[in-house]
């Protein structure tokens, strides 16, 4: 078709992005400062009975693009967050175009965030499905900003989302057609352009390449044409349409030069070269994309963006049938999709979250939700971990993510990612906002501004305005420009400058907030002159990591005098008699503890003498590895290291482990308390599950999450906090192994390797249980005496039944088995130290903190007849200790 020459000579070029200088203006603004376009409160979307959708709100993001928040109630009452940016295709301030991993090119990777910031996009999401295990190119058909960069490939039901030029949206499936036709006017098919190697469906033929034409522009990025392919090409370089280089039998040594495209040929296609074509001659190429619903041929040239997707999955406002197997697409999960109205006028781009706030959804959810938002036909694109939006708030310059990815804050490599980019002029200044963090710590000093944003919604200088700051109450104070914490709570910060002024709510955090308080180490020698670094870092119930300012911290030291400043903990002296001492740090009563004791970091498996076997398992018959002690690579070539490959493939469709076993069944015994646990891992970006399997004293069985994505390559150290798995001591380690689950495994490695080396564990244990009491004591229900190791022992306050749970005094256990308890009356929380346990627990609240983290459970203490008492079994447990309970005699024994 007309102008496709000049296409292939610009599909590699980077596309032109827009950016906006900035000028002052000022108009009144709502509430905090920032746009609305309809009230926040939230709006129920009109819908069945069966499930709901509610509004949370809605932000402007740029002129024609609108981000909103909202709440889906599934058919089972579970409650789920998805983000809707709606963006105007009859606006022509605002476009949506495809981005391509780095430097707009293909066989490279980069998250939506990056993508957004190299490409100037004001709002992404992700995008194509791509095959994690090859170089790196989507699966589906791709143009941006009008050119064909890459072809849909010869697989069924996978559907597409493109707008033309003229703005019409479509969802629809294609095929490629086309054609390169020699100076003597024999022609051969085109297979596509820019394709990774695959496995084509209804075709004939097993491999993509086999007998086939390609033609790759600059943009794609490698020297190879693809990896993989079983096949040995004869490619042909031409440029404005003139053959230029032919290699017989062999890829050309080169990346595509821009302006160029080469010919990628094997088998028959190979045969049309050596007969046909020859330097100097004219090769001309014809193609179209073709719709597999109506047959119609529809021009590349005619589109401003494509961007490929799954099955479909709303059809004229209804949940469609899929049109392609999902069953590895099950479960609740992180998603992305995008659609558009019934009129054509909006485009939706859809995420579900999978996160601490959200549980994800199904497909068949998804569709329900897509309906009830407006979407008239969407289509599936890739989710699970790959699902990211970024947006851009009003009056900032760069986007944020809108929300937490299934990995935190950490952001997929993906290959491209579906961007919405403002055209606007640079427009007057309409209003002002107040940038800065809506949250604080107590004694945290915040760095806040007064922005400006245009009559496009887009950031604009707001001038050298210094404005005065006020605080609504004695939550924040204010001095100057500096804005600080002061106690937990909700405050208004206004920024005044002349007549206008902008305000925005910004919490302190207090204790209720946090859900883990910890420090760089958990434990040191308990010696005078021991000097340790001890940063605390706050984790919020928003998943945010704050470092704690040192006047928000009120330490305590049990067992030796010392202090902290700047940051730096130093022991003074210890004092007579004590093996352990706990240096406890409270924020707003949050605790976290550090443990000094004669223990220290111990090196428990280097590999080097290894004197037990190590072999590979795994759980699904045809997947083949090893498990081995070998020399390491890198910086690590002078040491051994354990190494496990592993192929899958054979156990696609299932649940996958990939073990390196140690000592046989027996595995390798860990011989104290460990705290933590330190190792340093070889990753191999396979996007898998890295855990270990223990086997502690009672018999059971720890899995232990070494990473829940295996997301690096080269060595990382890794650290694990054990003290949450309540694993009984001495404990064996059975194995380390990779996990592929069944659930969206399309988007991880099939085959791999990791290796292992210097395994470290932290016990304390080896000194602070020392001295501990042991043996068993009985206690029942009602009475006043207990039997400790035979022995009746007077107790004052007897043991409490209360809706299946018994209570007792927390003294009683410890007079027995040894620690420490204290009373906060104010607090109204009881604290209890024992061995290498800090236990805090609040009366009425059924959440207790233990070394810094927050956890949940079943019961709460109680205030009875003026006595604190404390759940036994949870106390217990969590203690170290094993309780039993006989319900015919209504006694528990508790032993340690």
């Amino acid at each position: 078709m007309r102008g496709q020459e000049n296409a292939l000579r610009n599909a590699g070029k980077k596309w032109a992005i827009i950016t906006l200088a900035g000028v002052i203006f000022i108009t009144p603004v709502l509430g905090s400062g920032v746009p609305i376009i309809e009230r926040l409160a939230p709006v129920s979307v009109a819908h069945a009975a069966a499930s709901s959708v509610q509004k949370l709100g809605e932000e402007i993001i740029t002129s024609g693009a609108v981000l909103m928040k909202y709440q889906y109630t599934s058919t089972t009452g579970t409650k789920s967050l998805a983000n809707v940016i709606r963006v105007d295709l009859s606006n022509k301030h605002v476009k949506l175009d495809v981005m391509t991993g780095q430097g707009n090119q293909f066989t490279t990777r980069q998250s939506t965030g990056g993508m957004a910031k190299e490409y100037g996009a004001v709002a992404a999401l992700n995008g194509d499905f791509f095959n994690t295990s090859r170089e790196g190119a989507p699966i589906g058909g791709q143009v941006t900003s009008g050119v064909l960069m890459s072809t849909p490939s010869e697989l069924k039901g996978m559907y597409a989302f493109a707008v033309t030029k003229d703005g019409r949206p479509i969802v629809d499936e294609f095929a490629f057609s086309g054609s390169v036709t020699a100076e003597n006017g024999a022609s051969f098919p085109l297979a596509g352009m820019n394709k990774t190697a695959y496995n084509p469906e209804g075709t004939g033929s097993s491999y993509s390449h086999v007998d086939a034409a390609y033609i790759y522009t600059s943009a794609w990025k490698a020297v190879e044409r693809p990896q993989n392919s079983s096949t040995t090409p004869t490619e042909v370089l031409v440029k404005d349409g003139v053959v230029v280089e032919i290699s017989d039998r062999a890829g050309l040594p080169t990346s595509v030069p821009e302006g160029s495209y080469i010919l990628r040929t094997h088998g028959q296609a190979a045969t049309f070269v050596r007969n046909n074509l020859a330097v100097g001659q004219t090769l001309k190429t014809d193609y179209a994309l073709v719709s597999k619903t109506t047959g119609q041929k529809l021009d590349p040239l005619s589109l401003q963006m494509m961007i490929g997707g799954h099955s479909i999955l709303v059809n004229d406002g209804k949940a469609s049938s899929f049109s392609r197997d999902v069953s590895s697409l099950g479960g609740s999960r992180a998603r992305s999709a995008v659609g558009y109205s019934k009129d054509g006028r909006y485009a939706y781009l859809v995420a579900a979250e999978r996160n601490d706030n959200s549980p994800g959804m199904t497909l068949a959810q998804l569709q329900d939700f897509m309906v009830k938002v407006g979407v008239w036909k969407g289509v599936n694109l890739d989710g699970g971990g790959s699902t990211t939006m970024v947006n851009r708030p009003l009056a900032e310059t760069s986007t944020q993510l809108t929300f937490h990815t299934e990995y935190g804050t950490t952001q997929r490599s993906i290959v491209n990612a579906l961007g919405v980019f403002s055209t606007a002029p640079q427009g007057t200044l309409k209003g002002l906002k107040v940038s800065g963090s809506n949250t604080l710590l107590i004694g945290q000093t915040g760095s806040y501004q007064l922005k400006g944003y245009d009559t496009y919604y887009n950031p604009i200088e707001a001038g050298s305005i210094t404005p005065t700051w006020k605080s609504s109450n004695g939550n924040l104070t204010v001095s100057g420009q500096a804005i600080k914490g002061v106690k937990p709570g909700t405050a208004t910060l206004t920024a005044v400058s002349g007549s206008a002024s902008a305000s925005m709510q910004v919490k302190v955090l207090g204790a209720d907030d946090i859900t883990a308080l910890t420090s760089t180490v958990s434990s040191a020698p308990l010696k005078a002159g021991t000097k340790v670094s001890v940063p605390v870092t706050a984790v919020t119930s928003s998943g945010q990591s704050l470092e704690v300012p040192s006047s928000a911290l009120k330490w305590e030291f049990i067992g030796f005098k010392g202090s902290v400043s700047d940051g730096q903990l130093t022991v003074s002296s210890v004092n007579s008699g004590t093996k352990v001492g706990y240096a406890i740090a409270r924020y707003d009563g949050f605790s976290t503890v550090i443990i000094l004791s004669a223990a220290g970091e111990s090196t428990w498996e280097d590999f080097e003498k290894v004197n037990y076997p190590i072999a590979f398992t795994t759980n699904v018959s045809g997947v083949t590895g090893t498990a081995k002690v070998e020399k390491g690579s890198g910086n690590r070539s002078d040491s051994n290291v354990l190494k496990l490959t592993y192929d899958m493939t054979a156990g696609l469709g299932q649940k996958v482990y990939a073990y390196a076993q140690l000592n046989g069944t027996t595995g390798k015994t860990i011989p104290a308390q460990a705290t933590s646990m330190t190792l340093d891992v070889e990753g191999d970006n396979s996007l898998n599950w890295l855990r270990a399997e223990l086997r502690d004293n009672n018999g059971k069985t720890v899995y232990v999450d070494l990473a829940k994505a295996i997301d690096w390559t080269g060595w990382k150290t890794l650290q694990i906090d054990l003290t949450g798995y309540n694993i009984a001591f001495p404990a064996e380690m059975k194995r380390m192994y990779v996990v592929n689950v069944e659930e969206g495994q399309d988007e991880r490695a099939l085959t791999g390797s990791v290796a292992f080396d210097n395994i470290r564990f932290t016990m304390p244990s080896l000194s602070s249980n020392e001295g501990l009491p042991t043996g068993k004591a009985v206690m029942t229900i009602g009475q006043k005496s207990m039997m400790v190791n035979g022995s009746k022992v007077a107790i004052d306050s007897a043991p409490v039944l209360r809706g299946g749970t018994t209570y007792v005094p927390i003294r009683h256990v410890l007079d027995v088995f040894g620690g420490q308890a204290s009373w906060n009356k104010d607090a109204q929380r009881v604290s209890v130290l024992r061995g290498a346990v800090l236990l805090d627990l609040t009366v009425g609240k059924k959440e207790y903190v233990m070394n810094g983290k927050r956890h949940s459970a079943a019961v709460a203490p109680v205030i009875i007849g003026g006595r604190t008492l404390v759940p036994l079994r949870l106390v217990s447990e969590q203690l170290g200790m094993n309780v039993k309970w006989d319900k015919k005699t209504k006694t528990v024994t508790i032993e340690s």
